[in-house]
């Protein structure tokens, strides 16, 4: 292992999309061009794309790698695998769940040893994988280390949020650590493992795998050039190798089904490489939200961190948005989110804290649906103390939630419909919103 990888304190490069060059031996990254004839070190130069070679240049991605054997040799013979809890879109699992807006408690923690791979258990999909649209909302629970198994999703991005238990994703670009309130994005087709750090009983959190067009940071249109997500708080890691002649297994997801090679080193052996497809890390604390400073509720929409675009402009293939600590501060206004029906699918989590909308029942670790049109809002104890508290500067703190949103119906998977931390008794959180209406009581 390199001494960037054994390091106990990791370095990160800043910046979102940027072009990045990192070497973990000096020398070992080429200058002025791309493909020398021999490499330093004895390496092997290899490029990396995740886009189309005649993308225009403001969405064109590509990365050159400087790695001890080229990846054509980190794939053997394929065998067909098996992963059952993690599913692909169209979903076409059968349950009687019926159409509803549902609430699920936290995954009950393994009584087996899981490592992350086998831990993942699909909630919903949505689109086609083999069209590259849509997206699947997964939940992870894990504790075990993925020691001498690596992993490529050829289907689409990962989004990975941290619930509880710290991370350590070590791609073939670099090593991140990710804990909770934290996020990190693997891209499409990159090989990586999930070691676990810290001495927690379970390792919990929440997927995005995206299968359409890349994440992006939003326009911020009127708001300008400050504030949401800011680019310099991106992470990207430095170049970092695992020099380990073992046997290892690597195991790849591709239009939906498994499979598994088996080969004698680790795939992880990339010493320098430069360009802008790369993994990194975000700090969900520093976001720096923007809200209404007089009167209303501004559409949740002025939340985003990152969002994956669709041909036709404003319709995202899915957000990410999130709930972070903010000042509540509207006069004559119902603070929490408005009671509403949406176009979109909604797939939320908490990662810990209290969402404003929901005083009981929706806890750290739990999950949400809201499919399409289905309508939805804060629970009735929510509505009185929102409605008839003191509307002074209120600082909603120690919470951070986050949403999963898309364009397309978000369809449940039988894991999800027959989980037993679904809440049977989630629709009785309105059942307090009685009729309030009097005709003759006047304008007030």
């Amino acid at each position: 292992m390199s001494s960037a990888a054994s390091q106990n304190s990791l370095q990160y490069m800043p910046g979102f999309g940027n072009d990045f060059e990192t070497e973990s031996l000096p020398g070992a990254l080429p200058q002025g061009q791309n493909s020398p004839q021999k490499c330093n070190y004895g390496l092997y130069a290899e490029q990396l794309s995740g886009s189309p070679f005649t993308a225009p240049r403001g969405t064109n991605e590509r990365s050159w790698l400087y790695r001890i054997r080229p990846s054509v040799r980190h794939t053997r013979r394929f065998s067909n695998a098996s992963y059952p809890m993690w599913k692909s879109a169209p979903c076409l699992d059968e349950h009687s769940l019926p159409l509803g807006q549902l609430r699920w408690d936290p995954i009950p923690a393994p009584e087996e040893a899981l490592n992350f791979l086998e831990g993942v258990r699909t909630m919903t999909a949505a689109g086609d994988v083999m069209t590259q649209v849509g997206m699947a909302a997964h939940a992870y629970v894990f504790n075990e280390d993925m020691v001498d198994d690596y992993f490529f999703n050829s289907d689409g991005e990962l989004l990975i949020v941290p619930q509880v238990g710290t991370l350590r994703v070590f791609t073939e670009m670099g090593i991140m650590d990710v804990e909770p309130s934290e996020i990190c994005l693997v891209p499409r087709g990159m090989m990586f493992k999930v070691l676990r750090v810290g001495n927690a009983d379970v390792w919990r959190g929440y997927i995005c795998e995206n299968y359409g067009a890349k994440f992006t940071l939003p326009d911020r249109g009127p708001i300008g050039a400050n504030c949401l997500a800011n680019p310099r708080d991106f992470k990207t890691p430095v170049a970092a190798f695992e020099d380990k002649e073992t046997p290892c297994r690597v195991h790849v997801k591709w239009c939906g089904k498994f499979f598994v090679t088996e080969i004698g080193h680790s795939p992880l052996d990339v010493v320098a490489w430069h360009g802008n497809y790369a993994p990194f890390k975000y700090d969900l604390r520093t976001f720096s939200p923007v809200g209404a400073i007089l009167f209303d509720h501004p559409d949740p929409s002025i939340f985003t961190v990152l969002t994956a675009p669709t041909e036709e402009v404003g319709t995202a293939n899915v957000d990410f948005v999130i709930f972070p600590p903010r000042w509540m501060v509207a006069e004559h206004t119902f603070r929490p989110p408005w009671y509403h029906r949406n176009i979109m699918s909604e797939f939320m989590g908490l990662i810990h804290g209290q969402y404003d909308a929901k005083e009981e029942g929706f806890v750290p670790g739990g999950m949400s649906l809201h499919n399409m049109m289905l309508p939805h809002g804060p629970d009735a104890s929510g509505f009185e103390k929102a409605s008839s508290g003191d509307l002074k500067p209120v600082k909603l703190d120690h919470t951070m939630a986050f949403m999963f949103e898309t364009r397309f119906p978000q369809q449940l998977t039988r894991y999800a419909a027959e989980l037993e931390t679904l809440q049977d008794n989630y629709l009785e959180c309105w059942d307090g919103l009685e009729r309030k209406f009097d005709g003759t009581a006047g304008v007030k």
